[in-house]
């Protein structure tokens, strides 16, 4: 079931076009890797899909909705959720109470405090322990190491089930050990929970290692979709990005 669509969508900064044209579908359970070079328009498609970037043309749905142009607060509760670079957390908090936070966000009713707190709580346990983590909810999230870090920001953006899940670059800055574990646990989720993941990553084993689709932008277009093993030995691909960034792995 397809729940994301993307239809000629395009931006411009006066006169340079970031993004151009772009069209894809991304389904229920698959997990897409956005990749390209520096500057072929990956972020700014991302915050178009995300709402905080309005498109110039072109159009999102969200399971057969137009979401286009929608802000981030009204696309988190029709079900987007997002990861970024940088995690987002609150450092001073416990691991228990930044998911509890992002549960408690969801509801537009303030009347009810004390229940929507227990109903929080458990909502957090039980994030918690999908992702693992458990055994570390009270501890102060300014503890954590970088990769505990990177798995809660996770579980917070799961809080409010989101239908797709927007993941932008989830294995900066990790060592190899724990961007594996993280793409193990979001390729679980996006089976288990049938949510449509789509990620943007500069790491290649990560790419080819965990998703099942990949689409490549250069200079603001889309030039390749496919399989892994397809985009792998694309020849505009491996000209454009695949073919330098080896060059550079042997140098």
């Amino acid at each position: 079931m397809t729940v994301l669509e993307v239809r000629d969508l395009a931006k411009s900064y006066g006169g340079v076009h970031a993004v151009r044209g772009v069209t894809f579908d991304v389904a229920a359970g698959e997990l897409v890797a956005l990749i390209g070079p520096n500057g072929a328009g990956k972020t700014t498609t991302f915050n178009m899909l995300n709402g905080q970037i309005k498109p110039d043309a072109g159009r999102v749905t969200l399971d057969t909705r137009d979401v286009t142009g929608l802000a981030p607060r009204a696309l988190w509760r029709m079900g987007v959720g997002r990861t970024f670079q940088i995690a987002a957390t609150f450092p001073s908090m416990t691991v228990a109470e930044n998911v509890e936070v992002a549960l408690m966000s969801q509801s537009s009713s303030f009347g009810f405090f004390r229940r929507g707190r227990n109903e929080a709580r458990q909502g957090a346990a039980g994030l918690l322990q999908l992702i693992g983590m458990q055994s570390q909810a009270d501890r102060s999230c300014g503890e954590l190491a970088y990769g505990d870090v990177k798995r809660l920001e996770l579980a917070i953006a799961l809080a409010n089930n989101p239908r797709l899940l927007l993941m932008d670059e989830p294995c900066a800055g990790m060592a190899p050990r724990e961007r594996n574990e993280l793409m193990q646990l979001a390729a679980r989720m996006a089976k288990d929970r049938n949510t449509a993941v789509l990620f943007t990553e500069h790491d290649m084993d990560v790419v080819f290692g965990h998703a099942t689709r990949v689409l490549v932008m250069n200079r603001g277009r889309l030039i390749a979709s496919g399989t892994p093993a397809e985009v792998r030995v694309n020849p505009e691909v491996r000209s454009v990005y695949l073919g330098s960034r080896a060059e550079a792995a042997r140098v």
